[in-house]
């Protein structure tokens, strides 16, 4: 992407050389964006990792030697296109989209799942039975591409397909399931700068979670011969490169014309995802069972801040998300300049057991990155607190919804839920902006404790109450009047029962939870 917004097409040590230049990756979607931007950073851990920004084999031993080589790459401000360049062609011929022994990202195989190419364009994912009514893409859009956009395509599938495709009919025995690509089983999250130079500086995370360096490993390419066999599990990686270039599907592109016009799929290589804490992409839940970690899949329908508790102030080490927890280290070790940080998340949600895609979606969240430190850890703790007193202050709001339906003479258990569910999307909905706007605003370093969050409680209060106003003026004539019922074996009085009583009732439970009461 050049200054002025423009799009453009551009290859692997282009995107290298030109990222402090460029803002962002900008393919056809945000999940798309996330393969690449991982297919980028299994080169620079295959070339810093390795070795000194002037060339020289140089393994990092300690914590001091990451972020000091971590620290010298930041202040060059751009890669060195002579170690990347030297490198990449090293494997030239293994990063040719078509090849006779080793074409890129694939495997060369006769059995398999054949797919059209509608399948492999994430933008329609078509099943093979059940085309969409309404494509994306028509014509000859849909039926082949050409081969920098399979090339886009084929890193996205690897990463997100569906778990739709079925093992080979002729195997001798019953093959595991390996789930959807790695990827879709991920809270996935990651850091995002000025331009690609930063995003790709920042995600490049140098120390494992207990502040050890990696250990080295080899990217798919750099293998003597590639993963073939169909649904293996192995051992969970241990290194970024195995990571980053996991083969979670065996694919072959076919082409037609000098194009692409499907692909062979076979199930590929997978691990358990419990505790894989080698990825630092992910947000985690914590199994109250077996107090195993595991990836928590963003809710579409939630907004990414109302999980600003699970993403930054979680006190456990391992409950944090690894890419959060390394830059937190950065702040600390001042590699970061002072200014707003912004992580963002793009994920797809599956349908029933996962089958096919249903769709996909991004948001993100921006604060001061000094918010990170952990001499700021009482200013995360607060917030963490102001968050559950604005869910619960909804949830009043849904309670009043449902009072006034009550008051109205309605004794529709749907409708109370319906009723709640709406109001309650509409709050957080109306709050999204401001609460946005209201953290990137925070600077621990100057502002006030007690009156930044005195200010966010103010204004939730205020557009809280506002709305429940908006549903009294929307209300049933009859609320107004009420109806005698019954409420835990009490008779609660038309007096009581009506849209006024129950206003005044929501204010005094929003006003008792703001206080803290």
């Amino acid at each position: 992407m050049n200054p002025f917004g423009d799009v453009e097409e551009i290859s692997l040590l282009e995107a290298f050389e030109h990222a402090h230049e460029i803002v962002r990756i900008s393919g056809e979607l945000p999940t798309q964006d996330v393969a690449i931007l991982r297919l980028m950073l299994a080169v620079m851990y295959a070339v810093y990792q390795r070795e000194d920004l002037n060339g020289n084999i140089l393994k990092l031993e300690s914590a001091r030697d990451a972020l000091d080589r971590w620290r010298e790459l930041w202040q060059r401000s751009s890669f060195n296109m002579n170690q990347i360049s030297s490198y990449l062609k090293r494997y030239e011929d293994r990063f040719f989209l078509i090849h006779h022994e080793r074409p890129f990202y694939q495997v060369n195989f006769s059995n398999g799942t054949s797919y059209k190419t509608s399948k492999l364009i994430g933008e329609l994912s078509e099943s093979s039975n059940k085309p969409r009514l309404f494509p994306i893409r028509t014509g000859t859009g849909q039926n082949s591409i050409n081969y920098s956009e399979a090339a886009r395509w084929l890193l996205y599938l690897n990463s997100y397909d569906d778990t739709s495709s079925k093992p080979t009919r002729d195997s001798s025995q019953k093959l595991p399931s390996v789930g959807v690509g790695w990827l879709g089983k991920l809270g996935l999250i990651y850091a995002t700068g000025t331009n690609l130079f930063e995003t790709l500086m920042m995600n490049f995370v140098l120390l494992d979670h207990n502040e050890m360096p990696f250990e080295n490993g080899q990217a798919c390419w750099e293998l003597k011969a590639v993963h073939s066999k169909e649904r293996v599990e192995i051992p969970m990686p241990n290194n970024p490169l195995e990571l980053l270039t996991l083969q979670s599907r065996r694919l072959l592109l076919s082409r037609e014309a000098g194009n692409i016009v499907g692909y062979k799929l076979l199930g590929g290589d997978f691990f358990p995802k419990e505790n894989a804490f080698i990825e630092q992409m992910t947000v985690w839940r914590k199994d109250e069972k077996t107090s195993e970690f595991i990836p928590k899949r963003h809710d579409p329908s939630k907004a990414l801040w109302r999980d600003y508790a699970t993403l930054i102030s979680k006190g456990d080490k391992d409950g944090k998300p690894g890419i959060v927890r390394w830059v937190s280290l950065l702040q600390k070790e001042n590699l970061l300049p002072s200014h707003v940080l912004s992580f963002q998340t793009a994920g797809i949600k599956y349908g029933d057991k996962d089958f096919f895609v249903d769709d996909v979606f991004e948001d993100s969240i921006s604060m001061n990155s000094h918010l990170l430190a952990d001499l700021h850890r009482e200013w995360n703790n607060r917030i963490g607190e102001i968050l559950i007193k604005t869910d619960k202050c909804i949830l009043e709001l849904g309670n009043f919804a449902i009072n006034l339906l009550k008051s109205a003479g309605d004794s529709d258990e749907n409708n109370y839920k319906g009723a709640s569910a709406n109001v309650r999307k509409k709050a957080y909905f109306v709050l999204d902006g401001p609460f946005r706007q209201w953290l990137k605003s925070i600077d621990p370093d100057c502002d006030d404790l007690e009156i930044k969050n005195n200010e966010w409680l103010g204004k939730m209060r205020h557009i809280i109450l506002n709305i429940g106003e908006e549903y009294i003026l929307n209300a049933d004539e009859k609320s107004f009047v009420g109806k005698s019922i019954i409420v835990r074996n009490r008779i609660v009085s038309s007096m009581k029962n009506n849209a006024i009583s129950w206003f005044e009732l929501f204010k005094y439970e929003v006003n008792r939870i703001i206080s803290g009461e």
